[in-house]
């Protein structure tokens, strides 16, 4: 790989030199001509060969440019919260470098759980400068599919339940990292809700819910933050793939939304030349694991958008209009990334991307519940500290699929509270459950050993001794990144807490009222211990500085902000996929064993319709175990009464909402106002509020500030299937502005004439 590079870089220095010395620079090479004009000479300079040559991959991460004509060819990488090791040219093995370590970054629940735009921008920037350090021409995220179900394997890559919040987080992050000349590639496009049968399901939704739920984010992404490329999913939809899909590609994407950039498709993801070339998509990786073994020498030129798209051309039977689409998509995002000569360099692991790190995790963490006030822990009351469960001990930057990292360091809880609490208090740990005592995924090793050969009954003997003779006990357990639970390929196999974990937390709340359990997982569990448990803390997978992060909230360094960015469920079946739609699919077909293989995909129906997450909770009036938007601080806020610029408005107003929010404790913090909108009268079902604004606020005590939302009809709106389009229908609305789904604290009606 590095050969190449040399030789390319090479080439392009003899080739502008010559170039400079007849002063004749073509068009595609001078800075000073409009792109698209560069981009038209270039595409007019290129053969047939080196057309199709561009539309797949080489090697695992990357495809050809043309070397001919001095063009760059483009480096992709994994992932969405850091930059993945290399790996061999052919194969998933390491490459076995010795430079590729990273800073991880919080997974993508906990920054959307920040509910602040202004930290989306700062992840990505810090992220997209470690990418174009590494030399990464395209990011393989962010992740901006729904929470659908809390047993989606991969939900820890995703930032939620609600479309909006989605959308709103999501454009900052796309510009933070293009800011370095390295392009996103927002995934999985689309409907990629489960892991269970991802490569061979199909999806049954109706028009309304995929474009009030499912497109929202995706539509924000290019449209408002002009993500360079896409990326397909591996599922179907009305019977076609999604990276090659001509209602996804041809018909929204590229159509409705005028989409100019890149589409990627998913890793072996295509299967059918004629559709991938019909169909909207533009480069294809990863179509066989491995590059050298399919007969050929040269396994590469046998992807469909290869050699076998080049004998359709040659044969006539098909034109070149589709091919010159996909490589004038191509060269434009060249002249952003490969060929952009004003990008800066990046840099990685520095102390500026340490402290957004750890300041991304403190904002993202929630605090659920605190009863009595006990967090947070006071030092002055406080000399020995019980540590209990094996996530305070365990590396989880490795592991969970595509996702995981090989990182500079990972802070861990247990050493994160040690360094906070050591100098004032006897800091003690028991491991209280085995669970997961692997470290190693496709090669990287997290250099632990955490066997443990004792009996059940034994570790959790010690860890309730050690907490009858704490004065504080702290339990960090949860979920884990390894299969079936946080994971890419596969789904969780039940809503608890797995490792007998309950047990372990029933047993520590009896012992010592002074406790706190933190959760460390990417997905809502379930609580059965809730009631007898005085403080629940959401610590989600925060990356390098997990420990510092975590360490930093319970001493009361940082007063907690997060709100959740998904609804808590009491049971699995309060659910609405669960209750009502088709998880993980047809129950008749499941039971013929369909989904088996990609000749016979099973169909997933969304029965529920628009009704995810709190729009089923609030409307139906089933109580969650904790609601969207909630979260806990160490002060208290209280909310003045919601004013209107205006109590009606036309079609082509807009509307202002304003409300003062008061910190009326003795702490500074931050609070989240939320604005949601009810639809009082409709000929449609609606749910009974959707959130349509939020703003973070900080305030010191006593100190109050104005909040103001503006919207317009686009946030009264609902989309007619008959129309084919966003309808606001006249009536009366209801403004509802709160710091959660469930706690509405001021309301005011206006109407839509």
């Amino acid at each position: 790989m590095l050969k190449k590079t040399v030789l390319l870089s090479l080439f392009t220095l003899i080739s502008a030199s010559a170039m400079a010395q007849t002063n004749t620079t073509p068009v595609y090479l001078d800075e000073s001509k409009p792109v698209e004009q560069r981009v038209q000479d270039a595409l007019s300079r290129m053969t047939l060969e080196e057309k199709i040559a561009m539309l797949h991959a080489q090697s695992k991460f990357s495809s050809p440019g043309v070397p001919r004509l001095g063009i760059p060819e483009f480096w992709t990488t994994d992932g969405p919260h850091g930059v993945r090791p290399e790996v061999m040219w052919d194969e998933w093995d390491q490459a076995g470098w010795t430079n590729d370590s990273i800073i991880a970054y919080p997974a993508l629940t906990a920054l959307s759980a920040t509910w602040n735009k202004k930290m989306s921008w700062n992840y990505g920037r810090a992220l997209g400068e470690e990418a174009r350090y590494r030399k990464k021409d395209i990011l393989l995220g962010p992740g901006v599919n729904i929470y659908r179900t809390p047993l989606n394997g991969r939900n820890f890559e995703y930032m939620g339940e609600d479309p909006y919040l989605t959308s709103k987080m999501v454009v900052p992050y796309i510009q933070g990292v293009q800011s370095n000349g390295v392009a996103t590639s927002v995934k999985h496009f689309a409907l990629n809700n489960q892991e269970m049968f991802r490569h061979t399901s199909n999806v049954i939704v109706d028009d309304r819910t995929l474009y009030e739920i499912y497109l929202p984010p995706f539509k924000a992404a290019v449209t408002e933050g002009d993500s360079w490329t896409i990326m397909g999913a591996y599922d179907m939809y009305k019977n076609q793939y999604a990276s090659q899909n001509k209602f996804l590609l041809n018909d929204i994407l590229k159509g409705e939304w005028k989409y100019k950039g890149v589409v990627v498709s998913d890793w072996g993801a295509v299967n059918n030349t004629e559709q991938a070339i019909q169909n909207g998509l533009d480069v294809e990786f990863g179509s066989w694991t491995n590059g050298l073994s399919a007969g050929t020498r040269n396994a590469y030129d046998n992807y469909y958008l290869a050699k076998p798209y080049l004998d359709l051309i040659k044969s006539g039977k098909v034109g070149t209009v589709e091919l010159d689409d996909k490589v004038t998509r191509l060269l434009r995002l060249a002249y952003k990334t490969t060929m952009n000569t004003k990008k800066p360099f990046g840099n990685i692991a520095s102390e500026e991307h340490k402290a957004v790190a750890k300041e991304i995790g403190e904002e993202g963490i929630v605090l659920l519940k605190n009863q009595g006030n006990i967090l947070p822990i006071d030092l002055n009351k406080t000399k020995k500290i019980a540590v209990i469960g094996e996530n305070a001990i365990k590396v989880m930057t490795v592991g969970g699929g595509s996702s995981s990292l090989k990182v500079k360091y990972e802070t861990l809880p247990l050493d994160g509270i040690k360094a906070r609490f050591g100098k004032n208090s006897d800091v003690q740990f028991a491991r209280g459950y085995v669970g997961d005592v692997g470290g190693e995924y496709n090669g990287v090793k997290s250099g632990q050993d955490l066997k443990d050969n004792r009996s059940p009954e034994e570790l959790l003997n010690e860890a309730v001794e050690l907490a009858k003779n704490s004065d504080y006990v702290i339990f960090v357990g949860g979920l884990n990144k390894s299969d079936f639970q946080d994971s890419e390929g596969n789904d969780r196999k039940s809503y608890g807490l797995p490792y007998n974990q309950d047990n372990v937390i029933s047993a520590l709340a009896k012992a010592n009222k002074n406790f706190t359990v933190v959760l460390v997982s990417g997905n809502a569990v379930a609580m059965p211990w809730i009631k007898d448990v005085p403080s629940v803390v959401q610590g989600w997978y925060l990356g390098s500085e997990a420990g510092n992060s975590i360490a930093s909230i319970l001493s009361g360094d940082a007063n907690p902000s997060g709100k959740l960015p998904f609804t808590f469920p009491v049971k699995l079946e309060d659910n609405s996929a669960h209750a009502m739609g088709e998880y993980p699919g047809n129950k008749e077909e499941l039971a013929a064993g369909k989904g088996k293989d990609q000749k016979n995909p099973i169909n997933i129906k969304y029965n529920e319709g628009i009704f995810v997450g709190y729009r089923w909770h609030d409307t139906k009036k089933i109580k969650p175990l904790f609601s969207f938007g909630h979260g806990l601080s160490y002060t208290t806020f209280e909310f003045g009464k919601a004013k209107a610029d205006r109590i009606s408005m036309t079609q082509n107003d807009k509307i202002t909402f304003t409300v003062t929010v008061k910190n009326t404790g003795k702490k500074a913090g931050a609070e989240v106002a939320q604005l949601y909108i009810s639809d009082v009268k409709s000929s449609v079902e609606r749910p009974a509020k959707e959130l349509k604004g939020f703003e973070k606020i900080f305030l010191n005590p006593g100190e109050q500030k104005e909040v103001s939302f503006t919207i317009d009809k686009t946030a009264l709106s609902y989309f007619d299937i008959q129309k084919h389009d966003w309808v606001a229908e006249p009536g009366d609305f209801e403004a509802q502005i709160g710091n959660s789904s469930d706690a509405i604290k001021t309301k005011i009606k206006f109407t839509l004439k």
